[in-house]
């Protein structure tokens, strides 16, 4: 189950508060993508690849749906007030509408793009910090 940020928050403090968090410098994980406590990773590509995968298979196709049908709908009481001054207010909309709608699109798509490129991103990332750190030598070796 996935914490929100307050969960999250509260208890982070609660461990703190208590006393038992601990710092221990002189050993490493066996499992690279397990920092410290067991899932208290952030960033988890699998996560990232559905939120990506709902933007494509539903925000997506539900936001241009939801387009048309505000188009269809507002072009035919454009054309019931046509000669009054509502069917130029209402074209006004239209095209407010569709360039608000052309910008939300636009924002998914790079969203998901993100969200896509950023799963393997971190992975990579941590996986060559990783490996910095095991094969990095200190001064203090051999003293």
């Amino acid at each position: 189950m996935a914490l929100d940020f307050g969960q999250e928050w509260s208890r982070d403090r609660a461990v703190a508060v208590d006393g038992n968090a601990a710092m221990h410098l002189n050993s490493v994980p066996t499992d690279p993508f397990t920092p410290g406590r067991p899932a208290d990773f952030a960033s988890k590509p699998a996560e990232k690849q559905a939120a990506a995968g709902v933007i494509e298979s539903e925000l997506e196709p539900d936001t241009k749906k939801a387009s048309e049908r505000a188009d269809r709908t507002t072009g035919a009481a454009q054309k019931g007030f046509d000669g009054w001054e509502t069917a130029a207010g209402l074209k006004k909309v239209a095209d407010t509408w569709d360039q608000q709608v052309k910008a939300l699109m636009g924002r998914l798509s790079s969203e998901k793009a993100a969200l896509r490129g950023s799963s393997g991103l971190f992975v990579r990332n941590d996986t060559g910090l990783g490996s910095q750190f095991l094969t990095s030598k200190s001064k203090l070796d051999g003293l």
